[in-house]
């Protein structure tokens, strides 16, 4: 079982900014994301997109801005169950709640805080008869662990920024990988179709398009993918593995069954005073939530995080009184051992 005082669903910016504002607190945070990695959607579906309005950057990449919030969270050690989805809560006490996800993992916690973005991000899959037969058996909709396609075959079908990226990061991992995508063209970072091009021109890469994958062939497992262009006939590529990187479509999942105050897809909180749901000791903060008034931007998200903090803060400590002070003056200490702080004025007479 795993223990902790706030336990976040959502490993978004929001999320991780939280467990931040939480560790100035002291309270430990664990996250739950339904992606093999954390960043939520800046890091699956647009990495190396710039994000102009976050204050302090005239202009950040979404997968650079994942990685500093990460550096950042580092010294309050926070836990993480990624590529599972929370699925069911209950209340053991006045104290704790008790959240599961799809793989069984119980967490057990003192407040809830969803924070999952637009809410669980499922695959976007191909429309294939027998698709279901062949996931997890040589179908895969990530790469949570990349070496487990070493010295492999590997077929990727897409034509955004992940099914690029993947394509060049395996070719350097993979005994052969095949691009298939249903255009010419390819809506991407430059430098990644550039990456592509050169592979391509190298042998590394085989590029098929424009074309689609019609059927997946196998004896309980993938062994070959269906290719289909315009004015030929279809014909079959032998693969270990093949991974349709077509994008995510967001969905609430089992959080629309948890008994909370739900509006047009998203979860209604109470803004005037802390991001809480209908139901005490949960609270939503980020896209998922609602409000009059409500922007769904990420500097939103982090000063609804930081509000949230508070409030679980007085809701753990009873009657103690937290004096806010800024960081520049107090310091950060980590859970680690580590203390960030700034220059301490001196004393010294100039002659």
């Amino acid at each position: 079982m795993i223990t902790t005082d706030i336990l976040i669903i959502g490993a978004g910016p929001t999320g991780l900014f939280a467990v931040f504002e939480a560790g100035l607190l002291k309270m430990k945070c664990h996250i739950i994301d339904a992606l093999p990695q954390p960043g939520g959607q800046l890091a699956e579906l647009y990495p190396k997109k710039p994000i102009f309005d976050i204050p302090g950057y005239p202009s950040v990449n979404a997968g650079e801005l994942v990685d500093n919030l990460m550096e950042q969270i580092k010294q309050f050690q926070p836990g993480f169950t990624l590529g599972e989805t929370a699925i069911s809560y209950t209340k053991v006490d006045d104290e704790w709640f008790e959240v599961i996800t799809n793989k069984g993992t119980v967490h057990r916690c003192k407040a809830i805080a969803i924070a999952g973005g637009l809410g669980t991000f499922e695959p976007r899959k191909p429309t294939m008869d027998n698709i279901a037969d062949y996931e997890e058996k040589g179908l895969e909709y990530f790469v949570k662990e990349p070496e487990h396609f070493r010295n492999k075959k590997v077929v990727i079908a897409g034509g955004g920024d992940s099914a690029l990226d993947w394509s060049v990061f395996l070719s350097n991992v993979a005994s052969e990988v095949t691009l298939i995508h249903r255009r010419n063209e390819f809506r991407g970072a430059l430098d990644s179709v550039e990456k592509v091009q050169d592979l391509k021109n190298q042998g590394k890469i085989k590029l098929v398009t424009p074309a689609e994958v019609t059927a997946i062939k196998g004896d309980g497992k993938v062994e070959a993918i269906t290719v289909a262009i315009d004015g030929q006939d279809p014909y079959d590529i032998e693969t270990d593995y093949f991974i349709p990187l077509f994008g995510l479509t967001p969905k609430l999942g089992e959080i629309a069954q948890w008994g909370l105050n739900i509006e047009k897809n998203a979860i209604v909180v109470n803004n005037a005073l802390d991001y809480q749901t209908n139901i005490d000791g949960i609270y939503a903060i980020g896209d998922i939530n609602t409000y009059p008034g409500k922007l769904k931007l990420i500097l939103c998200g982090f000063h609804e995080a930081t509000l949230m903090c508070q409030s679980v803060y007085n809701r753990l400590n009873p009657g103690k009184k937290f004096v806010l002070k800024y960081t520049t003056v107090s310091g950060v200490d980590g859970f680690d051992g580590s203390r960030k702080e700034a220059e301490k004025a001196v004393v010294k007479k100039i002659d």
